[in-house]
């Protein structure tokens, strides 16, 4: 408003202006004053709700602009319930959550059929899990179409999803915060493939994509009896993973679009984590509701989407990582849903993009930060 003002007046008090911000601008830079940055946006994308959404919505600094689902380890529907419910318990029920996908592009439950019958059976099947092939004592929920919803154990929602489509969700976000938006991908990659195929500008219009997914050469690192267990998912097959196998199509689409930045968690740094019965112990001395729901969890599980979401809060958490060039294999023969990778120079050059790819984490530190999360306000 000062620019309205005329004369000597004027030009004094626009001189004093100008001195009095290079001043403070210097006072600043040499006192070492900070000031907290406008809070970082993010879109969770998954196929369930646990430890790991948990964190993000209890990061200070962080707005979560919304929860899509999509199939996978659970059918859509149910993985929209239970994300619902895991925003009341949070106490975080101003975050919409947005229903996606219930389908793979092309994959499907009878084509997984006939790839087992030609090539044998996969270790898990997500919502398509039938029985396991050998012992285990790992749980196994009951076999149900796509439509069921089973009883939750911590109570039905009381609040609903939003009626607007996931991929419409994100495309409309990454709009109106160009450049802003990150997106975290712990669950099969199908909503973000319709998004890029909706709209162009989606991937480039994101800030990055950081995704749990794919495998590429990991080695069984603990002792006990669970982690042994786990390796059975990669001992013969180094290069296959959930996420990815279940919509191949999908993550090739999703890693040939233009992102800014892609981050890949694979298999191999959970290889060396574990919710061991004493991090769980931590975790639920805290005494808050979250911790309270995960008195009930079943500890010995790899924290592979917590390391996803910890390594995008703390990117200081990753120990080592590499930067290659990634696709999938959707050739339906022994290797559907294999991730490829090149080192620089090697690759096909079909829009494949430079990833960085996590391989070890601070074991400790992510820890701790889980435990802070989960213990905070």
């Amino acid at each position: 408003m000062f620019s309205t003002f005329r004369g000597g007046y004027g030009m004094g008090k626009r001189f004093f202006l100008c001195n009095f911000a290079f001043v403070m601008t210097m006072f600043i830079a040499h006192s070492g004053v900070a000031f907290a940055e406008s809070p970082r946006l993010v879109i969770i994308d998954d196929d369930g709700f646990a430890l790991a959404q948990w964190m993000v919505l209890k990061a200070p600094d962080v707005k979560v602009l919304g929860v899509a689902t999509v199939t996978g380890g659970v059918w859509q529907k149910e993985a929209t319930v239970r994300a619902l419910r895991g925003l009341e318990i949070a106490n975080r029920t101003d975050v919409p959550v947005v229903g996606g996908a219930t389908y793979p592009l092309l994959n499907s439950e009878k084509l997984t059929d006939r790839w087992e019958s030609l090539y044998g059976h996969l270790t898990w099947r997500g919502a398509w899990m039938r029985r396991w092939v050998e012992p285990t004592s790992q749980p196994l929920r009951p076999y149900h179409g796509p439509d069921i919803v089973p009883n939750l154990p911590n109570g039905p929602p009381h609040i609903k999803a939003s009626p607007e489509q996931a991929a419409n969700f994100m495309i409309r976000m990454v709009h109106q915060y160009p450049g802003q938006v990150s997106i975290i991908e712990t669950g099969p990659m199908t909503n973000l493939a319709l998004a890029q195929r909706l709209d162009p500008d989606f991937a480039g219009l994101a800030k990055e994509l950081v995704y749990m997914g794919g495998s590429l050469a990991p080695h069984r690192k603990l002792t006990s009896e669970s982690s042994q267990q786990f390796e059975r998912e990669f001992v013969n097959s180094p290069r296959r993973e959930f996420n990815i196998r279940f919509d191949p199509e999908a993550a090739s689409i999703v890693m040939r679009a233009p992102w800014k930045k892609i981050v890949m968690v694979p298999v191999d740094p959970s290889t060396e984590t574990e919710m061991s019965p004493a991090l769980l112990q931590r975790l639920t001395a805290t005494n808050t509701p979250i911790a309270h729901q995960l008195g009930g969890r079943k500890a010995a599980f790899p924290l592979w989407d917590e390391i996803a979401v910890a390594v995008w809060l703390d990117p200081s958490l990753i120990k080592s990582s590499i930067n290659l060039y990634v696709d999938v294999n959707t050739q339906f023969s022994a290797g559907y849903g294999d991730i490829l990778s090149w080192n620089a120079g090697y690759q096909p050059d079909l829009d494949e993009q430079r990833e960085e790819v996590v391989l070890s984490v601070d074991v400790p530190r992510m820890e701790a930060l889980l435990v802070q999360l989960v213990g905070s306000p």
